[in-house]
């Protein structure tokens, strides 16, 4: 594929006004745009050092400079007739912008302004910067990621920015957008990472009372503790990835691998789980990523080799249902989620003059 799709989409016709910024806030307003709506981007001046191909696409962009009265007013004109507004400053700056969300629905009453940020609109950390590193950690997910020889390990900027802030933020402007059907209004979606994690952390908060799961570093059962559900390196230097959580599935992986007797049986104790976790590693060091592939890939092994991007868009599975598509040369995720009769899209940014009229009444 060489060229941009057009995209209709479940959103077409939604105008959505972003103001730039960088990680989560751009993340939702491309996922809006790939299912339709039509995202107005603001660029400062100079534009926010991040460039971004991918996640920048399906945007028409203008250049103002907000803090400026003639951007602002070019900020409230465009304001009137969004549905949606997006944004990523820190608490205040909006408002002393003149462009917070009183003055906006004093405008357009039927406006929805998100607003993504780390810490949240209140709180004693609110003014203070911070990063996705921070927010993880201060939610409790990063204390449980990593060895238990060694410090924590952020999981990229995936958890906080992309799990707990973008898709967050994305739910909460849809979830305002359909309430504003019944209501006639819009309102504020303050979407902070530091919930959003915390809610990602549910399904784990929700089973330490039963005692089913231990979130200590290098413990936990989803988190490489435990011989069947880890990485291991093959014999080439590359890595297999193996999740045979159940009974069932692990003995399907004992009897595809030829595991020894050793390893028949799931071990309960911690001392007999590093045994079996070294044999295993010993077997699986002796073929190649592909070689075990061969023997476990499309089974119920709960198996898959561990992929860099260079390789991802080429595997079988990701190729058929094209989740990642080149355009340009650039390695594009296709639209997700995918919908039966309104199907998303990719679309090209383009830029326009300010005083463009994007969006007439």
């Amino acid at each position: 594929m060489n060229t941009m799709e057009t995209a209709g989409g479940p959103l077409a016709g939604l105008r959505v006004l972003e103001f730039a910024g960088i990680g989560p806030g751009p993340h939702c307003a491309m996922q809006l745009a790939d299912m339709g709506a039509e995202v107005l981007r603001i660029e400062r001046p100079g534009g926010n050092g991040w460039p971004n191909p991918v996640v920048d696409r399906g945007r028409t962009c203008i250049t103002l400079d907000i803090r400026s009265d003639a951007g602002r007013q070019r900020c409230l004109e465009l304001a009137r007739r969004a549905d949606v507004l997006i944004e990523g400053f820190r608490p205040g700056v909006m408002e002393r912008l003149g462009l917070g969300p009183d003055a906006l629905a004093a405008l357009n009453p039927r406006l929805v302004y998100g607003r993504m940020t780390g810490w949240g609109q209140t709180g004693p950390l609110a003014q203070t910067a911070g990063h996705d590193i921070n927010y993880i950690a201060l939610t409790g997910a990063l204390a449980a990621m990593g060895r238990t020889e060694g410090e924590a390990l952020p999981p990229l900027n995936l958890v906080g920015d992309f799990g707990g802030g973008s898709m967050f933020l994305t739910v909460g402007v849809l979830a305002a957008l359909l309430e504003r059907e019944r209501s006639g209004k819009g309102q504020v979606v303050d979407a902070a990472i530091v919930d959003g994690t915390a809610s990602l952390m549910s399904f784990f908060s929700g089973l330490l009372p039963s005692g089913r799961i231990d979130m200590r570093q290098g413990h936990n059962l989803l988190g490489g503790a435990t011989p069947w559900y880890r990485c291991y390196l093959c014999a080439d230097g590359r890595q297999i990835a193996v999740g045979a959580l159940e009974p069932a599935f692990y003995r399907e992986l004992v009897q595809r691998s030829g595991a020894g007797e050793a390893l028949r049986e799931q071990a309960g104790s911690a001392e007999q789980q590093l045994e079996q976790r070294e044999l295993w590693a010993r077997l699986f060091a002796q073929r190649t990523r592909d070689e075990w592939c061969e023997l476990l890939e499309g089974s119920d092994a709960c198996f898959a080799p561990v992929l860099g991007l260079e390789e991802a868009d080429e595997h079988p599975h990701l190729a058929a249902r094209q989740t990642w598509q080149k355009i340009d040369g650039v390695l594009h995720s296709a639209p997700a989620p995918r919908f039966s009769r309104t199907a998303s899209g990719i679309r090209p940014s383009v830029a326009v003059d300010p005083e463009t009229d994007i969006w007439p009444d």
